[in-house]
């Protein structure tokens, strides 16, 4: 466990708010990510630290504990034991895919994370125990959102030693009833007229200790390996959406069962179209005369080209419907909608003839004389009394 102020770790204060605390967690996941420092043992190092600290101080219990005890709290013997999953991290193992997004969005956002890691479960009988899920965030373009694609993804995490078959055991050797709890997984130790009981610090629990660890794994009966899941994304999805590959997680102890692996969608941001709920909006130039005399003009769709009629006299700022041009629904049939606000441009250069075609139609409007419209006049006349 590390043993600097967890706090610290996260560079936030200790009345940090749940949704500060987990800004500065993911902030710092993102940069000290083994997949993002190849063979750097301190960015390993650093990001095991910062993920245990956040592991402690999101639970509001373990929270508490901290803020009263320090990191007595965790120890043997203390206060409880922030364990499960690796290292006795609990929920946030050291191994959690953390790849950086997009901003997270909100983009992410949105307190796009909701957070369902439970980390590894009890121990059963023979030291079995169910492994930690894991976490891959997955960044996908608008387009893909809103039609649906299919994504191969390669991340690392604890799988079952195939030397020992996930027992932690050299071929041929056995286990051997531990000698320190007599099989009983737990200790007792008297203080005073109070009992405590904990997890026996010779066989973590299990009962048993191996008499000969096996080489590869050192007796965990897991190895770290890379492994590869092809996931299927249906249109609809969002910044936030959750997937399930259901045993791809982190293999269990000693045989145990795998835990899953969640995946969270990021769409990222696109150069023509915002994304409401499951409209569209984006902005569309248009030239003056176009606006003036009203024509048709086509537009782009995620879904191709679209056509939209201008009607004369259209303004700049006004806002025309495509009906189901947006994102389907997640779940059900409708198709949002696309919003196209127009904008009307203004032309910068003009040659002498189109100036003088112009300046013909300013005086045949009477534009020179009255440079702004009546209904204009009429609003302000009251503030030149």
């Amino acid at each position: 466990m590390a043993t600097t102020d967890y706090y610290g770790l996260l560079g936030v204060g200790r009345d940090a708010s749940d949704s500060d605390l987990k800004k500065a967690y993911r902030k710092l996941a993102v940069k000290y990510h083994p997949d993002k420092n190849p063979g750097d043992a301190q960015a390993e190092a650093k990001f095991k630290e910062i993920s245990e600290a956040y592991d402690v101080l999101k639970d509001a219990d373990k929270r508490a504990a901290y803020d009263r005890y320090g990191h007595a709290a965790f120890k043997q013997g203390g206060m409880g034991n922030a364990g499960g999953g690796m290292g006795g991290m609990g929920g946030h193992d050291p191994f959690d895919i953390f790849r950086e997004a997009f901003g997270g969005g909100g983009g992410g956002g949105g307190g796009i994370f909701e957070e369902f890691f439970g980390g590894g479960g009890g121990r059963s009988a023979g030291g079995a125990q169910h492994g930690a899920d894991l976490r891959y965030d997955l960044e996908i373009s608008l387009e893909e959102a809103a039609k649906g694609t299919e994504k191969e993804i390669r991340y690392r995490r604890p799988v079952g030693c195939k030397k020992c078959s996930g027992s932690g055991a050299e071929p041929g050797s056995g286990k051997k009833t531990c000698p320190t709890c007599g099989g009983a997984g737990q200790v007792t130790s008297n203080r005073g007229f109070i009992s405590f009981r904990q997890v026996c610090p010779t066989c973590q629990g299990a009962g048993q200790s191996i008499e000969n660890p096996c080489g590869d794994c050192r007796g965990e009966g897991r190895v770290m390996d890379s492994s590869t899941v092809k996931v299927r994304i249906p249109p609809g999805v969002a910044t936030g959406s959750k997937l399930r590959s259901a045993g791809k997680g982190e293999a269990g102890h000693m045989g145990g069962q795998a835990g899953d692996l969640y995946i969270i969608i990021h769409v990222k941001e696109h150069e023509l179209f915002e994304r409401h709920d499951n409209d569209l909006f984006c902005e569309v130039p248009i030239k003056f005369t176009l606006a003036a005399l009203g024509g048709s003009i086509s537009v782009p769709t995620l879904f191709g080209k679209g056509s939209l009629k201008i009607p004369a006299g259209t303004q700049t700022g006004t806002t025309f419907r495509l009906r189901e041009q947006g994102i389907p629904a997640l779940r059900g049939a409708r198709k949002g909608d696309l919003l196209i606000r127009v904008q009307v441009e203004v032309p910068t250069k003009l040659t002498g003839e189109q100036r003088a075609k112009l300046e013909d139609y300013a005086e045949a409007c009477g534009d020179p004389a009255n440079p702004v419209s009546e209904s204009f006049v009429e609003k302000a006349k009251k503030f030149f009394r």
